[in-house]
């Protein structure tokens, strides 16, 4: 069933479900998953009928597993609100939330553990399923093969099944075919629920309600008015305890072919003819399929691969990459990436698309930068403004949710000087936001059947068809370019935007 997004308005309750967390002893369920449904639990969101159910190899009974999860969540709660743990946590809606908690220890490599989750389902009372992979990659096609051989994925017209996987979806694009096609061998496309989340956050949702319900940014928003696109994912922390899974993946792997080509497509997809989850899905699988694939030459001159080096941020000193953990000490693993890629469809051309994402860096901020061609100033000459700088809409996805436009204007005085004058909106100025994981909108979407914010298997393989060019050339050439931690990446990336006659927006 696809449900559109003008039915939003209208939120019910998900309907009864048995919800399957599948590394249930890992981060993402304690500290992301768990604390998204008690805030969807806290807004009405959640039915009476769903039951959590931990999937893991470790031993913990049933009421264990509930209180280790109120402990993290507590002080999830307590860190967002600024309160005690105790004022924090509302006991009566934790109850009511926990009185579904439960437990299945088994070996996901184990028949066995799957008719145990088979008995868990006929005692539910509902046939209703969702079983969320929040495993480590390499489970992922044996825990699918797994459900679909003991029938767990069989729909019926009064239950569905449905399954969830995180990123990384494949690390090159042989992968990403191999692991679809394994997928669909056991369900069909609309029971898949490829998560990024990165589209559960307001703001990116926000870039099409902004787009297409505002004829005023769909006028200009094509060729003939922008110069060029910047999408930015920057971050302040290092690999933290990621040592180990960074050296076999790297920025792009983790962060391109996912979260920045979805800004992009969400930034640059035609309109869909409506906002149902079929049509929004088509129309952004279509543009990440409009990337034109370089040539491997073409790739390695459009492209630079960075690493932090020892530096400081705020004053503090902080270690290189290769002096982080379970990092070799000679690693030539990036930590930042810079892309320019084009998009050949008839909105697009000749519209370069710079694509940057690091860790180390100056300030934590993702941003969508559009960047507008300069209007027309011969009317200005011999004045201090014969030559305008170019303007900007900004979105900014993290952390100061919002949206900026750029509009010259003239100062007081006599003399012609102008000023660069920001109008937009941030989030918090206008919305009372409740404390959030980003996961809320993502999860109840899958309980209640709307694909929209998910991915599609061709859109998912469209990007890594992008990116294999770089992996290809960055294969013949692993050398990585060097920054300090606390700098906004390595100079090649400046050079990289230098060449065009076009500088990157400054952070923050």
């Amino acid at each position: 069933m696809t449900r559109l997004i003008r039915n939003k308005s209208k939120a019910e309750p998900a309907p009864p479900t048995t919800l399957f967390l599948f590394g249930a002893h890992g981060d993402l369920v304690k500290r992301l998953l768990m604390p998204a449904l008690y805030n969807l639990s806290r807004d009405g969101l959640l039915g009476d009928g769903l039951r959590i159910i931990g999937v893991d190899h470790n031993a913990i009974t049933d009421e264990a597993f509930a209180k280790k999860l109120e402990d993290f969540i507590r002080a999830e709660v307590a860190s967002k609100v600024g309160k005690g743990g105790d004022q924090a946590l509302d006991p009566a809606l934790w109850a009511k939330l926990a009185k579904g908690i439960s437990y299945v220890q088994g070996d996901f490599l184990d028949d066995s553990t799957y008719q145990a989750l088979a008995a868990k389902i006929a005692d539910s009372g509902t046939g209703n399923a969702v079983f969320y992979l929040a495993t480590a990659p390499r489970f992922f096609s044996e825990v699918v093969r797994r459900l679909g051989a003991a029938g767990l994925l069989q729909e019926t017209p009064e239950a569905f099944r449905r399954v969830v996987i995180e990123k990384p979806f494949g690390s090159d694009l042989p992968t990403a075919e191999a692991l679809n096609a394994c997928l669909l061998k056991v369900m069909s496309e609309n029971q898949i629920y490829r998560i990024d989340h990165y589209l559960g956050k307001e703001t990116v949702q926000n870039i099409l309600i902004s787009r297409f319900s505002n004829s005023l940014f769909e006028a200009f928003w094509n060729n003939h008015y922008i110069d060029h696109v910047q999408i930015t994912a920057a971050e302040t922390v290092g690999v933290e305890t990621r040592g180990s899974f960074y050296e076999h993946t790297g920025a792009l792997r983790d962060m391109v072919p996912n979260h920045l080509f979805q800004l992009l497509a969400m930034v640059a997809m035609e309109p869909p003819a409506a906002f149902g989850a079929d049509a929004v899905r088509g129309e952004k699988a279509k543009v990440v399929g409009a990337i034109r694939p370089w040539s491997v030459e073409e790739a390695r001159a459009n492209s630079v691969r960075g690493q932090y080096a020892p530096g400081e941020i705020d004053g503090k000193p902080l270690p290189g990459y290769r002096q982080e953990n379970n990092v070799a000490p000679d690693s030539n693993t990036e930590t930042y990436v810079a892309l320019k890629v084009m998009i050949d469809n008839w909105r697009w051309v000749g519209v370069p698309f710079y694509l940057r994402t690091g860790k180390r860096m100056s300030v934590r901020d993702t941003e969508i930068v559009i960047c507008f061609k300069p209007a027309p100033y011969a009317q200005f000459r011999d004045t201090e403004v014969d030559e305008l700088q170019p303007t900007y809409l900004r979105i900014q996805i993290q952390p100061n949710e919002g949206m900026w436009f750029d509009l010259l204007a003239k100062r007081p005085g006599p003399a012609l000087k102008m000023a660069n004058i920001e109008l937009g909106f941030a989030y918090k100025d206008f919305f009372e936001m409740q404390p959030s994981t980003g996961y809320e909108t993502l999860i109840y979407d899958c309980l209640t059947g709307d694909q929209t914010l998910f991915q599609r298997a061709d859109n998912i393989e469209n990007g890594w068809r992008a990116v294999q060019p770089f992996l290809d050339a960055w294969q013949q050439d692993a050398s990585v370019q060097s920054y300090a931690a606390g700098e906004d990446g390595p100079q090649a990336a400046e050079d990289l935007l230098t060449r065009d006659g076009r500088v990157w927006h400054g952070l923050g």
